[in-house]
């Protein structure tokens, strides 16, 4: 088992829970527009749905990965060039527009949890990520495909749910710096492409 690929894959998600996105936005509006107990239900929702992508991923991908190295090696590169693609999004973005001021209508707790379930199960977005990101790191020759994918799944989801709630937990003073320092947006974005780019030519050169 190779542990050094879990501590980058630990650490490559985190950086992209902190990059700004539709996910952490939302999270951070309802944080910001109706309390903490409401953005963490929010977060609750959104990695809700991370299970479901995990188990497509695991259940699917991992039979077609066992019978052809080659497609695999195509997953590998595809995933990097969709990567460099969302880097490449963000850089043509506008760069004011990492929070927004539009007006986030009040739900309640079990609304905002089944909300945040729907939108994450529903996006195609998400599945294709999770199919760039997750085969380059496979971390054991011993452990099953499908296993390290449930594996690399609940890290995700431990990971980022440290992240969004720091984020819930800060939402007021986080969306005070943002709006009060405008270089701050410029900042993240470029940092955002940074982790695009960094994670896309990892997952070219992983020997996986």
């Amino acid at each position: 088992m190779n542990y050094e690929i879990l501590y980058t894959f630990v650490l490559a998600t985190a950086a992209l829970a902190i990059t700004p996105g539709p996910d952490n936005i939302y999270v951070l509006m309802q944080g910001v527009a109706h309390g903490k107990k409401y953005g963490l239900a929010t977060v609750a929702g959104l990695l809700s749905g991370c299970l479901v992508h995990t188990s497509l991923l695991a259940f699917g991908v991992s039979a077609i990965l066992r019978e052809n190295e080659r497609l695999f090696l195509v997953i590998k590169i595809l995933g990097a060039l969709y990567l460099f693609y969302l880097a490449y999004k963000v850089l043509n973005s506008e760069t004011n527009s990492v929070l927004s001021d539009d007006i986030v209508p009040k739900k309640g707790v079990w609304s905002l949890f089944k909300q945040g379930f729907v939108m994450n199960v529903l996006n195609p977005k998400v599945a294709l990520f999770f199919l760039a990101f997750f085969p380059g790191f496979l971390f054991s020759e011993n452990l099953g495909t499908a296993a390290q994918f449930f594996v690399l799944g609940l890290l995700f989801i431990v990971v980022s749910f440290f992240v969004f709630g720091l984020i819930t937990l800060l939402a007021g003073t986080i969306s005070d710096v943002v709006r009060r320092n405008k270089d701050i947006a410029r900042y993240l974005k470029w940092f955002q492409i940074f982790v695009f780019v960094g994670i896309g030519v990892f997952i070219l050169l992983s020997n996986n």
